[in-house]
Protein backbone atom coordinates (compact mmCIF):
# COMPACT_ATOMS: atom_id res chain seq x y z
CA UNK A 1 0.00 0.00 0.00
CA UNK A 2 1.42 3.46 -0.89
CA UNK A 3 1.17 6.93 0.42
CA UNK A 4 -2.69 7.91 0.97
CA UNK A 5 -4.08 11.51 2.26
CA UNK A 6 -7.06 10.73 5.20
CA UNK A 7 -9.12 12.83 6.15
CA UNK A 8 -10.73 11.53 9.85
CA UNK A 9 -13.33 13.95 11.88
CA UNK A 10 -14.08 12.48 15.27
CA UNK A 11 -12.57 8.70 14.55
CA UNK A 12 -14.40 8.47 11.57
CA UNK A 13 -12.50 8.19 7.82
CA UNK A 14 -13.86 10.98 6.01
CA UNK A 15 -11.74 10.96 2.85
CA UNK A 16 -8.99 8.63 2.03
CA UNK A 17 -7.36 8.73 -1.03
CA UNK A 18 -4.16 7.40 -2.84
CA UNK A 19 -1.66 9.96 -4.08
CA UNK A 20 -0.23 7.08 -6.97
CA UNK A 21 -2.91 7.18 -9.24
CA UNK A 22 -2.29 3.33 -10.26
CA UNK A 23 -3.80 2.60 -7.10
CA UNK A 24 -6.71 3.86 -8.30
CA UNK A 25 -9.45 1.74 -9.57
CA UNK A 26 -10.47 2.79 -13.56
CA UNK A 27 -13.96 3.11 -12.46
CA UNK A 28 -13.22 5.64 -9.35
CA UNK A 29 -10.76 7.27 -11.18
CA UNK A 30 -13.49 8.21 -13.83
CA UNK A 31 -15.57 9.11 -11.28
CA UNK A 32 -13.30 11.58 -9.47
CA UNK A 33 -12.79 13.12 -13.29
CA UNK A 34 -16.09 13.87 -14.04
CA UNK A 35 -16.51 15.24 -11.22
CA UNK A 36 -13.56 17.78 -11.18
CA UNK A 37 -14.70 18.41 -14.85
CA UNK A 38 -17.61 19.87 -13.32
CA UNK A 39 -16.51 21.53 -10.93
CA UNK A 40 -13.12 22.97 -13.21
CA UNK A 41 -14.35 26.48 -12.93
CA UNK A 42 -14.31 27.29 -8.80
CA UNK A 43 -11.08 24.74 -8.46
CA UNK A 44 -9.77 27.21 -11.12
CA UNK A 45 -10.69 30.38 -9.26
CA UNK A 46 -9.51 29.04 -5.60
CA UNK A 47 -5.86 27.44 -7.63
CA UNK A 48 -5.33 30.93 -9.49
CA UNK A 49 -5.66 32.85 -5.77
CA UNK A 50 -3.48 30.19 -4.08
CA UNK A 51 -0.94 30.05 -6.87
CA UNK A 52 -0.46 34.17 -6.25
CA UNK A 53 1.85 35.06 -4.55
CA UNK A 54 0.12 38.69 -3.48
CA UNK A 55 -3.09 36.85 -2.87
CA UNK A 56 -1.24 34.39 -0.31
CA UNK A 57 0.51 37.45 1.52
CA UNK A 58 -3.19 39.26 1.67
CA UNK A 59 -5.18 35.87 3.06
CA UNK A 60 -1.88 35.56 5.52
CA UNK A 61 -2.69 39.28 6.27
CA UNK A 62 -6.63 38.48 7.02
CA UNK A 63 -5.47 35.47 9.16
CA UNK A 64 -3.51 37.03 11.12
CA UNK A 65 -6.28 39.74 12.21
CA UNK A 66 -8.29 38.94 15.50
CA UNK A 67 -11.18 39.60 13.40
CA UNK A 68 -9.71 38.50 10.23
CA UNK A 69 -10.96 42.11 8.47
CA UNK A 70 -8.95 44.31 6.90
CA UNK A 71 -9.41 48.17 4.77
CA UNK A 72 -8.97 48.50 1.51
CA UNK A 73 -6.00 51.18 2.70
CA UNK A 74 -4.78 48.86 5.43
CA UNK A 75 -3.66 46.02 2.46
CA UNK A 76 -2.31 48.87 0.43
CA UNK A 77 0.07 50.19 3.07
CA UNK A 78 0.99 47.17 4.73
CA UNK A 79 1.93 45.04 1.41
CA UNK A 80 3.05 48.44 -0.35
CA UNK A 81 1.13 47.64 -3.10
CA UNK A 82 -0.55 49.95 -5.58
CA UNK A 83 -4.44 50.15 -5.65
CA UNK A 84 -4.89 48.66 -8.64
CA UNK A 85 -3.21 45.35 -7.73
CA UNK A 86 -4.98 44.94 -4.39
CA UNK A 87 -8.31 45.47 -6.04
CA UNK A 88 -7.90 43.11 -8.90
CA UNK A 89 -6.45 40.47 -5.87
CA UNK A 90 -9.29 41.55 -3.53
CA UNK A 91 -11.44 40.86 -6.50
CA UNK A 92 -9.77 36.61 -6.90
CA UNK A 93 -10.09 36.23 -3.71
CA UNK A 94 -13.58 36.92 -3.18
CA UNK A 95 -14.54 35.45 -6.62
CA UNK A 96 -13.41 31.95 -4.76
CA UNK A 97 -15.57 32.77 -1.80
CA UNK A 98 -12.02 33.10 0.50
CA UNK A 99 -13.33 36.95 1.23
CA UNK A 100 -16.40 38.93 1.67
CA UNK A 101 -16.97 42.47 1.70
CA UNK A 102 -18.57 44.07 5.21
CA UNK A 103 -18.56 47.32 4.42
CA UNK A 104 -16.98 50.18 2.38
CA UNK A 105 -13.38 49.55 1.42
CA UNK A 106 -13.61 46.45 4.14
CA UNK A 107 -12.87 43.17 3.48
CA UNK A 108 -13.07 39.71 6.02
CA UNK A 109 -11.80 36.37 5.75
CA UNK A 110 -14.95 34.06 4.80
CA UNK A 111 -15.31 30.86 7.22
CA UNK A 112 -14.73 29.25 4.15
CA UNK A 113 -11.76 30.78 3.74
CA UNK A 114 -9.92 30.67 6.80
CA UNK A 115 -10.76 26.68 6.44
CA UNK A 116 -9.51 26.21 3.07
CA UNK A 117 -6.68 28.72 3.07
CA UNK A 118 -5.32 26.55 6.87
CA UNK A 119 -6.24 23.19 5.73
CA UNK A 120 -5.24 23.72 1.96
CA UNK A 121 -1.64 25.47 3.33
CA UNK A 122 -0.87 22.53 5.78
CA UNK A 123 -1.92 19.66 3.52
CA UNK A 124 0.19 21.30 0.58
CA UNK A 125 3.36 21.67 2.75
CA UNK A 126 2.71 17.91 3.86
CA UNK A 127 2.30 16.46 1.05
CA UNK A 128 5.21 18.05 -0.53
CA UNK A 129 7.39 16.83 2.27
CA UNK A 130 6.03 13.16 2.00
CA UNK A 131 6.68 13.32 -1.65
CA UNK A 132 10.08 15.05 -1.61
CA UNK A 133 11.05 11.47 0.66
CA UNK A 134 9.68 9.17 -1.53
Amino acid sequence: MGLKIRLIKDGEVLLDIPISVAEWSRESLESEMNMIEEEFQKFSRIFSALSNETCMKMMWRFMMKEDSSLRFAELMQSLNLNPKIVWENLGRLSECGFLEKIGRGRYRCSEFGRRAFMLMGLAMRQILDAIEEI
